[in-house]
């Protein structure tokens, strides 16, 4: 098992990579594609596009096939969105590769925490689906500013280029490592629809949106945060970025099993302590060492929910569960989105940088509220600790 997750990972450190590194190298590509800036930025917005509408799509279209098969599918179109983002000659091809390689992005990830769960069984399937999305995390302390460095001295392109290779890499570990995990005699597009639509999928997944949200409402401003009320140097920014990274990857490998032992408390105890962080980082700001300590435990507490949460919806979504687990990635991009468009609306209306922790914490406890609500609502039979089962059968 362990090298199955090995080879997960290395595909979530990928996707991570992708999806971040470009924000460090919008001078870099405007330059190169003869663009402004804010044009550039429109490949952030294509790639969370592809992410948003590709999760259920490409996970749909796949039901019929077996888990393994799946992430093969996945990860090639991954590798090849990564490709023509290297081969691309304009503005514009740059813009479709980019969303062509976001399109699998939550469709992978979903099929990779339902292998992981599988593969672990009942007791530690938190731990499983949180050392898949370890890769995510370890991605914004290494493959990030690594790649930012390496596009800035090479030329940006060669940033994606090397995460290509790595794709092909973790392409090469699913086929090797990964046992074949065949869909059940339950899946198919009609029960992953009714899994999807189910009342505790559907408020797992808003409790993505609107908990999820308050991190990103502060992480997208971290830049001016930092130089207008921190104190700090531009050239220390990168510094924050990757302490947020080290915040992730604590709160990922702490709260796993947490997660396995008391699923709904720890989905509270992490939203509850978002809202207090983020209101505390009101303040804390304001000094860089403050900053800085803020910055670590608001990834720490941020990033712990995604794991439970992803578990959560799994389950809940009963033998059709490929549908849901896509999903929720597509719910914690639409809280990057909304979190970012509300953070800056604070901005704009002169309510000063601090603003978006404060307007984070008020999204933290909506999100809290949904997960309460969820909870007190929840009828279910499966209980807490039952595993997310893929049937044998069928595929």
């Amino acid at each position: 098992m362990p090298l199955a997750l090995f080879a997960l990972a290395l595909g979530a450190f990928a996707i991570g990579t992708t999806e971040f590194v470009i924000m460090g190298l919008l001078p870099e590509v405007a330059d190169d594609l003869e663009i402004a800036i804010p044009t550039a930025g429109h490949l952030i917005s294509a790639y969370a596009l592809g992410v948003v509408v590709g999760a259920p799509l490409l996970t749909a279209l796949s039901t019929r096939l077996p888990r393994k098969n799946a992430l093969l599918l996945f990860m090639g179109v991954f590798l090849l969105g990564n490709l023509l983002t290297v081969l691309a000659p304009t503005h514009l091809t740059v813009l479709a590769a980019r969303f062509l390689a976001g399109i699998p992005h939550g469709a992978y990830l979903g099929v990779a925490a339902l292998v992981a769960a599988h593969l672990a069984g009942p007791a530690r399937r938190a731990t499983a689906v949180a050392r898949v999305m370890l890769g995510l995390t370890i991605a914004n302390i290494v493959g990030v500013p690594a790649g930012t460095l390496l596009g800035q001295l090479t030329g940006w392109r060669t940033a994606f280029l090397v995460v290509a290779v790595i794709a092909g890499l973790s392409l090469l570990g699913v086929a090797r490592w990964v046992p074949h995990v065949p869909i059940g005699r339950h899946g198919g597009l009609r029960g992953e629809f009714s899994a999807l639509a189910k009342p505790q999928v559907v408020l797992g997944l808003l409790t993505a949106v609107f908990g999820f949200a308050g991190v990103f409402a502060v992480y997208s401003y971290i830049s001016p945060m930092m130089t207008e009320l921190a104190g700090m140097s531009f050239a220390g920014v990168p510094v924050f970025l990757a302490l947020f990274g080290v915040g992730m990857t604590l709160g990922s490998l702490l709260v796993g099993p947490l997660a396995d032992r008391w699923l709904r408390p720890t989905i509270y105890g992490s939203l509850t302590s978002l809202a207090l962080v983020l209101a505390l980082f009101t303040m804390a700001v304001h000094h860089p060492w403050t900053a800085a300590l803020g910055v670590v435990v608001l990834g720490a507490v941020g990033f712990g929910v995604t794991a439970p949460l992803q578990v959560l919806v799994m389950s809940r979504a009963g033998a059709a569960p490929s549908l849901a687990s896509a999903s929720n990635h597509s719910a914690f991009n639409l809280a990057n989105a909304g979190g970012a468009w509300v953070g800056g609306v604070g901005i704009a209306m002169g309510l000063g940088y601090a603003s978006p922790a404060a307007i984070g914490a008020v999204l933290a406890v909506v999100g809290l509220g949904i997960a309460v609500t969820a909870g007190l609502l929840d009828r279910s039979a499966v209980p807490e600790r039952e595993a997310v089962t893929v049937p044998a059968s069928g595929g």
